[in-house]
């Protein structure tokens, strides 16, 4: 039988073990932390009985995806919840903005940018299934939609200050603003309205839901589906070269770096020199919250919203984030916030509610953000400092140690430069491929990128899969 090994045990690396055991390799899953997960762990971080997030909590792009319509993972305990409001921004002025399910919903509470919110989303939601057929795959491929990829690529190719003038008010400048800055790099450059386009129309389209029983459930179905499949996971296991994880077949859910220490000199001089130049980006610095009652927004809608950006004004949350790119700490940092007890009750407990907040912080940032991450927050919702019963914080030093992929803190692969949202890791025609016979690499550093999703597994499985010469690859 064909033996495959699998380096980590994140998303990616679950959904490669499991696309490759489902075309009968008999797999083996080598994972250096104690619990199987990477970004999908969950813990009770402040106390007993709250449930946070190590990593992802929501999971736009995982609902409806070709992996959901491979793999029954309902049929392992898999349950999905959805938030009232999928993500709000607050104001000072105790204003802003939200996103529902509908775009047209959305768009009404806008006042006189409806109708340009709906021009940017409207088309974009309607053909999100043909416009991600194509996204969520190496940008090296032959369209099966090229209209509605021409039509995604045209916006998501400007700077996300450029799309903002649609805008005439503040609030929809902001709303917009806020999704965009997932993308942790300025909004002034080439290519920076990409990921909020993605995440926004995915708001509107399946909505930004959670795993119920936190998103440590995603791994558990992926881990019994993987044991249905004959494979098997060892927990504890560092690998630090080729021979600790040699097989037919090897799937390395690393970083590029990783991948280069792990292989050395099997992995072709070029293709190191490239991994090498791989770029990390800004990092997070997270913070747990046990909060009595929840967060007070003066803003209303976010306080039935799953996700809550926070940073005042667009013109605020761009320099915020220019701030960071040149690896300055802003003195008012873009937040964002996680409120899944919204859609997953069963996470809170006698009326207290774990709260996942993260700053924007320079990448390696070693010092303390939790103050002024507080600080963001309490200035748009006065008296939550009152009401927080449990902090526990995590530096982008502590996301490395507990997580070797978060290079410096980077939650997604990589630097979302221009280059590198098109050609990740590497320019190939076969990005999953690393070079050395047998061996891909399958982590969010390979297209199409980061979120807990598992294309970037399922996609190098496919890949190993046809050099093996197999024909069912799900592709």
């Amino acid at each position: 039988m064909t033996t495959a090994t699998v380096v980590g045990s994140g998303p990616n690396g679950l959904a490669a073990a499991v696309t490759l055991a489902a075309a009968g390799l008999e797999v083996t899953v080598l994972e250096a932390a104690d619990v199987p997960g990477g970004g999908t762990r969950s813990v009770e971080a402040t106390l007993p009985g709250l449930l946070h997030d190590e990593c992802a909590g929501f999971h736009p792009l995982a609902v409806g995806s070709e992996l959901a319509r491979t793999f029954d993972l309902a049929a392992h305990g898999l349950r999905w919840a959805w938030p009232e409001v999928q993500y709000a921004h607050p104001l000072d002025d105790g204003g802003g903005a939200a996103a529902v399910r509908s775009v047209r919903g959305t768009a009404a509470a806008l006042g006189p940018d409806a109708r340009a919110w709906e021009r940017l989303f409207g088309h974009l939601t309607r053909r999100f299934e043909a416009v991600t057929d194509d996204l969520l795959r190496p940008v090296l491929h032959v369209p099966r939609h090229p209209v509605g990829l021409v039509g995604f690529g045209a916006r998501a190719g400007l700077p996300a200050t450029v799309l903002a003038r649609r805008f005439a008010a503040e609030p929809a400048r902001a709303l917009w603003a806020g999704v965009a800055a997932h993308a942790f790099r300025p909004l002034d450059t080439l290519a920076s309205s990409a990921i909020g386009l993605a995440l926004g129309t995915a708001a509107h389209h399946a909505g930004w839901p959670v795993a119920v029983g936190g998103s440590r459930a995603i791994a558990d179905a992926y881990l019994s589906l993987l044991a249905g499949l004959g494979g098997r996971v060892e927990t504890g296991v560092r690998v630090r070269s080729y021979a600790d994880c040699a097989a037919d077949v090897v799937m390395l859910d690393t970083s590029p770096l990783a991948a280069v220490e792990i292989l050395g000199d099997r992995m072709p001089a070029r293709v190191r020199a490239a991994y090498r130049r791989h770029r990390h980006g800004p990092g997070a610095f997270q913070v747990a919250l046990a909060v009595e009652g929840g967060v007070p927004w003066a803003y209303e809608p976010a306080r039935r919203a799953g996700t809550v950006h926070v940073g005042g004004t667009a013109a605020e949350v761009a320099e915020a984030e220019r701030q960071t790119w040149r690896g300055r700490l802003a003195e008012r940092p873009f937040v964002l916030v996680g409120q899944q007890h919204l859609a997953d009750p069963s996470r809170s407990r006698d009326g207290v509610h774990p709260v996942d907040a993260y700053a924007h912080v320079p990448a390696g940032f070693d010092g303390d953000a939790t103050d002024l991450l507080l600080g963001q927050l309490e200035r748009f919702a006065p008296g939550l400092r009152e009401r927080i019963v449990a902090v526990a914080p995590r530096s982008p030093h502590d996301l490395q140690a507990a997580n070797a992929n978060l290079v410096g803190g980077d939650i997604v692969g990589g630097a979302n430069t221009a280059r590198q949202l098109l050609l990740r890791p590497r320019v190939a025609l076969d990005p999953y491929a690393t070079g050395a016979p047998g061996v891909f690499l399958c982590s969010a550093a390979t297209p199409p990128g980061a979120g807990a999703h598992g294309l970037c597994g399922l996609r190098a499985a496919q890949s190993a899969l046809r050099t093996l010469g197999h024909g069912a690859t799900h592709d």
